[in-house]
């Protein structure tokens, strides 16, 4: 996949950027190279290959120092709620703003 000028000019728009000549040609430069790095990538064989749930699982067997998942704040929830305006089942209420 390569990108043109018109694509950058596009990208920009969308974007909401305004990009000169020469950003505009660095960026497609850039986004080129970007492409062509994952051609690469995906021209490499994987078939066979475990995906990683971890990358320490590279290195062998290794404890992970991590703490235990326990709650260390108590649950203020009401405290905190009873400065809100509006307030229902625990939530926050707050006005509409999408029409």
């Amino acid at each position: 996949m390569s990108l043109t000028s018109s694509d950058i000019s596009r990208i920009a728009t969308l974007a909401r950027l305004e990009l000169d000549a020469s950003a505009s040609e660095r960026m497609l430069s850039q986004l080129n190279d970007f492409f062509d790095i994952v051609q690469k990538m995906r021209a490499v064989d994987t078939t066979g290959v475990v995906p990683l749930a971890h990358p320490f699982e590279t290195i062998g067997d290794i404890a992970l120092r991590l703490r235990p998942d326990v709650a260390s704040e108590p649950d203020q929830r009401e405290a905190n709620q009873r400065s809100a305006p509006s307030v229902e089942a625990g939530l926050f209420l707050v006005p509409k703003v999408i029409e």
